[in-house]
């Protein structure tokens, strides 16, 4: 039987700031970010899975699902077996999936997702100019072009934004992404907490019974 980890994903258009709050994140005991973008740029170019991933990433195009899926699952169980994600104390958080709706359906074998956090910002010209920027800081070659970076944007209208629609509004946390790092963070928070203190109660209720059973 597929392992079903626990998640909360980050969601929210291109350089809303995800990558920065997950990369944060990481920092905090209890949680483990996984960026589908940074997992997508460390694939190798020569292989076969590679130029396909860079074929659609270089046009500002989602990668196909099931090799979406298979490149994710692929780097989770990595992740794993170098105890760097340890599913059963490490909450996860997942930053650029589920990006369209079909995806929605696919990740339910995977992931128990118990909340949805939606980083909003609705300046679209000030978030190309923070990718440009970032283009430019991190020498990442898919965010160097203005074309690329507007269809970008076109897709998560079109295809990504309508992911939300699939969860039940209760389990969605809106951020404002306009504040400032730790503001964000702050309310990012708010909303993680009382999931990993889920997943520290089921933790102590399985050693307590294991214990009992010994």
């Amino acid at each position: 039987m597929t392992p079903r980890y626990l998640c909360v994903p980050l969601f929210g258009p291109p350089g809303v700031g995800k990558g920065t709050q997950g990369g944060i994140l990481a920092h905090i005991p209890g949680f483990f970010h996984l960026s589908v973008g940074d997992v997508f740029r460390s694939v190798d170019i020569g292989s076969e899975s590679g130029r396909e991933v860079y074929k659609h990433i270089s046009r500002g195009e989602l990668v196909p699902d099931a090799l979406t899926i298979k490149i994710w699952r692929k780097a989770v169980e990595a992740y794993i077996a170098l105890s760097r994600f340890k599913p059963r104390e490490d909450l996860l958080i997942l930053d650029g999936m589920p990006r369209n709706v079909s995806q929605v359906e696919m990740v339910k074998e995977y992931l128990d997702i118990r909340k949805v956090i939606y980083l909003r910002c609705t300046d679209e010209e000030d978030m190309i100019h923070r990718i440009r920027r970032r283009a430019i800081r991190e020498n990442r070659v898919d965010d160097a072009n203005e074309e690329v970076i507007r269809n970008r944007f076109r897709v998560y209208r079109e295809v990504t934004a309508p992911v939300l629609e699939r969860y039940d509004s209760s389990i969605i946390h809106e951020v404002d992404a306009n504040g400032s790092p730790a503001e964000v963070l702050r309310s990012i928070l708010d909303c993680l907490i009382p999931v990993q203190n889920e997943l520290f109660a089921a933790n102590r209720r399985e050693e307590e019974q294991s214990e009992s059973s010994t």
